[in-house]
């Protein structure tokens, strides 16, 4: 527990007022006292406590009618009713009135503690669902779909027949080609639409932040969980979780994926109870699975069991023709939000046609929002883009010469390509073929636009 948790107890009997707010000031809580049902309301309006101890007996009024207007006031706070004299017919009454539990006096510490305990963190999944579902449930995505081309317009179609259903699906397709989007859209347009959506960056984690994050942990399951907290599964109950970067996902985690999907049940990390979800899962990666599984990187029963609907993105080069849209609705995007006119010049558009866009659409809309803010007039120039892109061509370069060595930067961006072509584009891996940390390999690949 914390000692950020604050809690009103109350009670007319001033000894036991007393030990008890010692005992629970010394499990962590702010400990508010009141000693009649006016005092408890007064006091439960000043301070808005997480948790009220309620009396069910107290000299003034009932503390069903306490109870009651607890609940008027404010519906987040968890009441635990207090009684000496306990009959099922109160404790049900008190629990169809809005109390969290029921407990009777004298009642052992350990008991309370742990009633105090699961108040505090069904309160706490209470917050994170609210949280999340404000800002993670993604609005319909189609209008931010841009794209004309036979193999997108394919991609859409397949999305819109996806969505009516629970069944997993597997995206996959080059960093930058829009994965993310993409599932946001199969959550948006199903029956799940406005529950949660809860992505989890699968390769920002280590494997025991990362089972904790999917899982949630009880307390003292490791050093600092000094409370319980539910895991984003719990939180995505009812809706979607986008687990991305999936093939990153060390053997344990897949081995835990691969039974809440079976079973939709699971454990949190230092935990024995069975919690049953309703979650859809969708996942992503730039990784060829199938190439994993053979190589026992991948577990093949997982694959199977996130693969039942695969859904393919073409990357940017396989649809040419989406570039002049992408760039416009990009160019448009831009100028909203800074508050500026902007068009792109011919030669840039042709310039835009050439490049290979290896970053795909991330890449494309990165340069077009960096050339729309360094160019000083309404026109978007080839001078304006990245050199990458300017610079680009149909034709292969020419041989290397003596007299026309690469730069290090060129030599070092290609060895880190190769690297990568080598892990199949698992950057751990290419990071110790390189000798150096993940980190600097992610700033690198940033630098020369391989993110």
């Amino acid at each position: 527990m914390t000692a950020r948790a604050s809690l009103l107890l109350v009670d007319d009997d001033a000894p036991f007022r007393a030990v008890m707010a010692g005992e629970l000031q010394r499990l962590g809580f702010v400990v508010q006292i009141a000693a009649s049902g006016r005092e408890a309301l007064e006091r439960h309006a000043a301070v808005r406590p997480d948790i009220v101890l309620l009396d069910l007996r107290l000299p003034d009024t009932d503390g069903l009618e306490v109870l009651r207007a607890i609940r008027e006031q404010d519906g987040d706070t968890d009441v635990i009713m207090l009684t000496g004299h306990g009959s099922i017919d109160t404790a049900i009454e008190s629990i169809r009135s809005g109390a969290f539990d029921y407990v009777a006096k004298p009642c052992p510490l350990g008991e309370l503690e742990l009633r105090l305990q699961r108040a505090l963190e069904r309160q706490s999944l209470r917050r994170r669902a609210s949280v999340l579902e404000r800002g993670l449930t993604p609005p319909d995505q189609r209008n931010a779909l841009v794209g004309e081309s036979l193999a997108f317009r394919n991609v859409l179609a397949l999305v819109e027949r996806v969505a009516l259903n629970n069944s997993t699906v597997l995206i996959t397709g080059e960093t930058g080609s829009g994965k993310e989007m993409i599932a946001k859209q199969i959550h948006a347009r199903s029956p799940r639409h406005d529950r949660p959506f809860v992505i989890v960056e699968c390769a920002a984690l280590q494997e025991s932040l990362l089972q904790s994050e999917l899982f949630g942990h009880e307390r003292g399951a490791f050093t600092g969980a000094d409370r319980a907290k539910p895991g984003l599964f719990e939180v995505a109950h009812g809706g979607t979780i986008f687990l991305d970067e999936i093939g990153e996902v060390s053997e344990p985690t897949q081995v835990k994926l691969l039974r809440v999907l079976d079973t939709s049940t699971f454990r949190r990390v230092g935990g024995t109870r069975e919690i049953h979800v309703d979650v859809r899962v969708v996942t992503a990666t730039n990784r060829d699975l199938e190439t994993m599984v053979r190589q026992r990187l991948f577990r093949e029963d997982l694959f199977y069991r996130l693969s039942t609907i695969a859904l393919r993105l073409p990357p940017l080069r396989e649809r040419r023709e989406d570039i002049a849209l992408l760039a416009q609705h990009s160019v448009a995007a831009v100028a909203r939000r800074f508050g500026m006119r902007k068009r792109i010049a011919a030669e840039t558009m042709e310039a835009l046609q050439r490049h290979e866009w290896p970053g795909n659409v991330r890449e494309l809309l990165h340069a077009l929002e960096a050339a729309a803010v360094v160019s000083e007039g309404e026109e978007i120039r080839p001078e304006h883009l990245p050199m990458s892109v300017r610079t680009a061509r149909h034709a292969a370069p020419a041989p290397e010469r003596d007299d026309a060595l690469p730069t290090l930067d060129e030599v070092e961006r290609r060895h880190i390509e190769r690297a990568l072509r080598s892990t199949e584009g698992h950057r751990g891996h290419a990071a110790r073929i390189l000798g150096i940390s993940e980190r600097n390999l992610y700033r690198k690949l940033r630098d020369y636009n391989l993110v």
